[in-house]
């Protein structure tokens, strides 16, 4: 294969993993009520929390700085925080495991009427499983965000987000950006109406 082929071929597998998104009616409508519940935990005051491995913790980044920062248009910034501190990562890491690291983090700093994104291309990472596991515990309300049906995460969570992107990590993180983007979107439309053309 020419590399201008395995190109055209990486774009139209991404490509029919969007189409497959945008198909499915079930996970459009758990989109809808995430950004739903993320909005209302502004509101009522919460915070939102992220966690992920790797590319994943890239994207748990990513989600918190849009919400605290600027989307697209001006508006106040929302409580948000990525568990991704490297100090506290390697010192949890070395005391009492990396299984630990997000799960205590949570432990430390959340509280009931919080929410937890928590993002696993496989849902079965173990460090995002005990961090899910505390936040049922102590009242924080998980969104889960993966890749596969049926996981130890999908169990664990309030509401999750499964995208239907294929067997491969890159292609369901690819689709992991753009539900963190809608999401993101979401909560602008409810709390900022103003950005989108609606009188508030």
């Amino acid at each position: 294969m020419s590399d201008i082929a395995a190109v055209r071929a990486a774009l139209a597998d991404a490509a029919a993993g969007l189409e497959r998104l945008y198909g499915d009616e079930g996970t459009l409508a758990t989109i809808v009520r995430a950004g739903r519940l993320l909005a209302d935990t502004f509101v009522a005051g919460g915070r939102a929390y992220s966690c992920g491995n790797g590319g994943s913790m890239c994207d748990a980044m990513h989600f918190a700085e849009e919400l605290t920062g600027r989307f697209r248009d001006d508006r106040p910034g929302y409580a948000a925080l990525a568990i991704s501190d490297a100090g506290h990562l390697s010192c949890v890491g070395n005391d009492y495991g990396y299984d630990q690291v997000f799960a205590r983090f949570l432990e430390a700093h959340g509280r009931a009427g919080d929410v937890l994104l928590a993002i696993s291309t496989s849902g079965t990472s173990k460090n995002v499983l005990a961090a899910a596991a505390v936040a049922q515990r102590i009242g924080v309300r998980v969104i889960a965000l993966t890749g596969h049906p049926g996981t130890p995460l999908t169990e664990l969570a309030d509401i999750a987000i499964v995208t239907p992107a294929g067997r491969y990590a890159d292609r369901v993180q690819e689709l992991h950006i753009k539900v963190i983007h809608i999401l993101i979107e979401l909560v602008e439309r409810h709390l900022a109406p103003g950005n989108y053309g609606a009188a508030r």
